[in-house]
């Protein structure tokens, strides 16, 4: 990964390491479980981190990390690091919106915090939007539609005539 990582920056493209939980990666790493839990997992992201920042990062996500070893990934790296479930002492921080705006209701992440639960008003609302559009309530012509200039609805229904015979 960190020749790819050269080869991008080395043509001018920031790059955003991301280790610990990689979602598209979470079949391999036994689902999405917690990374870093033991020494020897800890010292494999701390090469990891170190490798992507000596590649060219920019900064790094920290993804699903214990705290501690978040706190000394951030300690001994020169880019900022950014947490999701890694704890406050990131350099930054960063949410899924959807979970943290309650969304999808299935799961939560034990380290997402959810600020609202928008999942149950984008329902009500999509519901009443179709139970509308079914009943033709909208939309109302009268406020939400367009007219023809004055007079040009009439000329077209006449061009039309002319067409039907």
């Amino acid at each position: 990964m960190t020749e790819t990582i050269r080869r991008i920056t080395g043509v001018g493209i920031p790059v955003l390491g991301h280790i610990g939980l990689t979602p598209q990666r979470q079949a391999s790493l036994g689902g999405y479980r917690v990374q870093g839990k033991s020494v020897e997992r800890a010292k494999e992201l701390l090469r990891d981190a170190l490798a992507v920042q000596e590649a060219g990062c920019f900064a790094i996500v920290l993804e699903a990390i214990p705290v501690p070893v978040a706190d000394i990934l951030t300690e001994k790296l020169n880019i900022p690091t950014i947490g999701i479930g890694a704890g406050s002492g990131c350099s930054g921080q960063v949410l899924v919106q959807n979970d943290a705006i309650g969304i999808f209701d299935k799961f939560l992440p034990k380290f997402c915090k959810q600020y609202g639960n928008m999942g149950e008003l984008i329902t009500k609302a999509l519901s009443d939007y179709r139970d509308e559009v079914k009943n033709r309530a909208f939309p109302d012509n009268n406020i939400h539609g367009y007219t023809m200039d004055d007079g040009e609805e009439e000329k077209l229904r006449e061009w039309i005539k002319t067409l039907e015979n």
